[in-house]
């Protein structure tokens, strides 16, 4: 039951700026997290061993820890740079297919509120949400179908209260 949208239409990512920027910030909150973890694991790991190394024709024997330390730092910081970059395009993405659909419903919620029980609510398919969708728009039905039987029976009230006028 959703509507198809033109593949030209320009489409809005960014909906809920607020909601969208925390989710995409908490998942790059993780990235520099785990990356940070990283580099610290393999510093202590490498902390007690030694590395020898020939430099400018020199032997040199250093902590294993001090000589990967400036490689980790490089290697980190370049995935954490890429990884970051994808993580800020995914999330971006998913909260999309979120914040869309509850800035859907927020507005079919102020129209219903207004006394609006014509439309239904109609996401893309693959929006979160279908099911709060179809039971919405179940919902609205149900009162639609309650406002109708009411009104019937007011007329029908009406109906034989004019109808009881004319017998007297």
């Amino acid at each position: 039951m959703s509507p198809k949208y033109p593949k030209s239409q320009r489409r809005n990512y960014y909906i809920d700026k607020d909601f969208q920027n925390k989710f995409i910030l908490k998942f790059c909150s993780l990235v520099a997290l785990g990356s940070l973890l990283t580099v610290i694991l393999i510093y202590w790991l490498a902390w007690h061993s030694t590395t020898v190394g020939i430099a400018d024709g020199r032997v040199a024997v250093h902590s294993t820890a001090e000589y990967l330390l400036p490689l980790l730092l490089q290697t980190v910081f370049v995935v954490f740079v890429v990884v970051s970059l994808s993580t800020i395009v995914m999330t971006l993405f998913i909260s999309h297919k979120i914040a869309g659909p509850l800035y859907r419903l927020k507005v079919m919620l102020g129209a219903l509120g207004e006394g609006d029980f014509s439309s239904s609510m109609r996401l893309r398919e693959d929006d979160q949400l279908q099911q709060v969708a179809a039971a919405y728009n179940e919902a609205v039905e149900k009162i639609n179908g309650k406002i109708k039987r009411a009104k019937n029976s007011s007329s029908l009230d009406e109906a034989k209260n004019t109808l009881n006028t004319f017998k007297t």
